[in-house]
């Protein structure tokens, strides 16, 4: 359909052009630029079966018609009409090619234009065909290069959504996966401990390993399932229960004491906050396990004031902590917070031990 309004558009524009042309140049100069701007819109009119060898054609032809009118003496080329069937062409070329050769199109319409310019030195008449045929080429040239910049644009907004998602699932991966499994290996090693002398306990290490490993594939069950949900439905926020119960299995594993501190008046937290809390305390206890495990105590303070949330995991291990600085969790907990307009400190503290301290704002993320 577009293509037969411009086949109608270029053939009005040729009548027009035509009938100018003989009454005032007479009815022999005619015929020359209706065939060159007739083959030159028809190149135009079938451009899609290749772009770049439609643009050379047309650049061609053009070229050609220049050079034989002014050797001729005939009326300035490009005409009206072939002027606009180079514009689509160009403008197809400069919209759908790579960039070098879009760019060496358009160069091609800017020669041509210059050289429509040289035969027209020293004289007036042809002077507006060369001015019209430069604001259609500059026309061609725009209309190609702005769709193309909004492509490029909506490429590199879905490229950016998309390297989102993928950090959004390493990090859900990463806390799921690193959480059960630093749990599994601690059971072990006291399973390890226990066997020779002491099988129950050993026992006791074993059916924890289990219920850990199970855990672990229902958390990562309900990850897969999130990806494979077409709706998109955000999942259940962690509440303060969650909390407790990410806790309980903390103690139930034989590690320090933990002390879980909530405040009385917490209000309605937004999911993303709530979710950020959970994996905050999540991953701060998973390092505990992980570099921390002779620690005597580990305080977990999770209170709102005003509207902020501060969640606090500080344990009074003895040992150096500078081992707790590389991995993925540290960085992928400080993008959950950063995501959300919040602040994260990490680092040793005063007395000796390890403090994280993240602060959450609950006005911007509702």
């Amino acid at each position: 359909m577009a293509d037969a309004g411009l086949a109608a558009v270029l053939a009005l524009v040729l009548v027009f052009q035509a009938v100018g042309i003989a009454s005032t140049w007479g009815g022999g100069y005619w015929w020359f630029d209706a065939a060159a701007g007739s083959v030159v819109c028809v190149i135009a009119l079938v451009r899609r079966r290749g772009r770049a060898a439609a643009a050379a054609a047309g650049l061609a032809v053009a070229a050609v018609s220049v050079l034989v009118s002014w050797l001729a003496g005939l009326p300035s080329e490009p005409g009206p009409a072939m002027a606009l069937a180079l514009a689509v062409l160009i403008g197809s070329a400069v919209r759908e090619l790579p960039a070098r050769p879009a760019c060496a199109v358009a160069a091609g319409g800017l020669a041509v234009i210059a050289a429509s310019l040289l035969t027209q030195l020293g004289s007036t008449s042809g002077m507006p065909v060369v001015v019209l045929n430069s604001l259609t080429w500059l026309g061609g040239v725009a209309g190609g290069l702005g769709p193309r910049l909004l492509d490029a644009r909506r490429r590199a907004v879905a490229e950016g959504v998309r390297r989102d998602e993928r950090m959004r699932l390493a990090r859900e991966m990463h806390d799921v996966v690193a959480h059960h499994v630093t749990g599994i290996v601690v059971e072990a090693q006291a399973g390890q401990l226990d066997a020779p002398g002491r099988p129950e306990q050993a026992r006791a290490s074993f059916a924890a390993i289990e219920g850990a490993g199970s855990e672990a594939l229902t958390a990562m069950r309900r990850v897969v399932g999130l990806l494979r949900d077409a709706d998109g439905a955000a999942p259940t926020a962690p509440g303060p229960e969650r909390l407790t119960a990410l806790v309980g299995r903390f103690r139930e594993r034989g590690g320090p004491a933990v002390e879980l501190r909530l405040s009385e008046d917490e209000g309605t937290w937004p999911p993303e906050v709530a979710a950020t809390v959970y994996r905050v305390v999540q991953e701060s206890l998973t390092n505990v396990a992980r570099h921390a495990a002779h620690a005597g105590t580990v305080t977990v303070d999770v209170a709102r004031d005003g509207e902020e949330v501060t969640v606090e995991v500080a344990d009074d291990s003895p040992g150096p902590s500078h081992r707790r600085r590389g991995g993925y969790g540290l960085v992928g907990m400080r993008e959950r917070v950063e995501a959300l307009r919040g602040t994260l400190d990490t680092g040793p503290r005063p007395g000796g031990g390890w403090s994280v301290r993240a602060v959450l704002p609950l006005e911007e993320n509702r």
